[in-house]
């Protein structure tokens, strides 16, 4: 899959080539499959358990808080960076069927000349806060504690980073593997507001805000806070949108920043809602994350993706792809789209994981279908089509 422009001029890959070319040859694991890799239970022995540990952050939407906190004065913008950097490690392991009884732990990298003390505390707070949050649904996410690091002369902000921590049933692991011809694709809704939310959600997830960042706001931001972008970018890629954060957003009831600051999603009451109603009929799980939705061309083998009837994009990207002009197929390989987790599963069970998405209040339909692969080489593919417009992918 060739890569992207407008984000690829920003030092920032979707498709992570260079890290792909490493880790494809490496030990994947006892399930080759799955969303992440699923080791034997070191911990205990027990050779009907597995053991999953992973590791991802809330990204570059780190600086936007920054931003924010820069601009305001309010600390409390960084609550939501917390839960992104969370639920972007939680989403993750939904995917291979961990929806329970996870260790989480949290790293800071901050510059501590330009991240004081009370935006930290802030962190701390909002990380115990979501995590509550989780409890109070079923889910029992634990923090196991954390690490916060000064490295002023690798950051001139801060990085959220966290780690989390499984002990699952080999059984009850989903295997992307499995993904095959013949199945329906189901995408949930990343924005809007879920029944456990207590905000409008933009959509906006945690991928792909450096360039989102760069698109939608001015050069007031490069000139006023050179410390949240790298130099060596061409500077006509650095901040050379036409708003700032205090702006209406077009055709939404948010604030720019608002809307790019808009706490990711988790689907784990989801996820555990869906398992437990269907089992093992759940073939497949995909955190359209890095990659947005070329993301599902890394599972299954021989697989033609066809998604035909995606969401309307929500007003966050309906901007960024009109004030860049950015294509629509680096669009829908950089962001979600409207989309952020997708499913795999017989259409048998189309309205029971319908009607269950419903009742949490996400948006949720059948986006597309599973194929065979009809290139010689039976690598898998991706049609996304757009009106009259078929964008391919491999």
């Amino acid at each position: 899959m060739e890569e992207n422009n407008r984000y690829s001029k920003r030092g920032v890959s979707s498709s992570k080539k260079e890290v792909h070319a490493v880790v494809d040859h490496m030990d994947k694991g006892l399930f080759e499959g799955t969303f992440c890799k699923v080791t034997e239970d070191l911990l205990t022995g027990n050779p009907d358990l597995c053991n999953v540990i992973h590791s991802d952050g809330a990204g570059t939407k780190s600086i936007l808080a920054y931003l924010a906190f820069k601009e305001n004065g309010d600390p409390d913008v960084f609550k939501g960076i917390a839960q992104d950097s969370i639920v972007m490690n939680l989403d993750d392991l939904a995917c291979v069927g961990i929806w329970n009884k996870i260790v989480i732990s949290s790293t800071v990298n901050r510059n501590a000349r330009n991240f004081p003390g009370e935006a930290l505390a802030s962190l701390i707070e909002g990380t115990e806060s979501f995590l509550q949050t989780l409890r109070d649904l079923g889910i029992n996410v634990e923090s196991g504690g954390g690490e916060t690091a000064d490295v002023g002369d690798i950051t001139g902000t801060v990085a959220v980073d966290s780690c989390a921590v499984a002990v699952a049933k080999r059984a009850s692991i989903i295997d992307n593997g499995k993904i095959s011809s013949g199945l329906s694709i189901i995408g949930f809704s990343s924005f809007g507001k879920a029944t456990y939310e207590n905000f409008i959600n933009s959509g906006i997830g945690s991928n792909g805000l450096t360039s989102a960042r760069h698109e939608l706001l001015s050069k007031h931001y490069a000139e006023s806070y050179p410390e949240t972008h790298d130099p060596l970018t061409d500077p006509k890629y650095i901040y050379c949108g036409p708003h700032k954060m205090n702006d209406n957003l077009p055709e939404s009831a948010l604030k720019v920043g608002q809307a790019l600051l808009s706490p990711t999603r988790t689907y784990l009451p989801l996820i555990k809602r869906i398992s437990e109603e269907i089992g093992t009929e759940l073939i497949g799980a995909v955190h359209c994350s890095g990659g947005g939705q070329t993301k599902c061309l890394r599972f299954g083998s021989k697989v033609k993706f066809i998604k035909d009837n995606l969401f309307r994009p929500p007003p966050i990207f309906r901007e960024i792809q009109k004030v860049s002009q950015t294509s629509l197929k680096e669009m829908y390989q950089v962001y979600n789209m409207g989309h952020r987790l997708e499913i795999f599963c017989k259409s048998a069970h189309e309205n029971t994981v319908l009607d269950i998405a419903k009742s949490l209040k996400i948006d949720a339909q059948v986006i597309g279908r599973t194929e065979s692969s009809d290139v010689a080489n039976g690598k898998n593919q991706l049609d996304i089509k757009i009106g009259n417009e078929t964008l391919k992918y491999e």
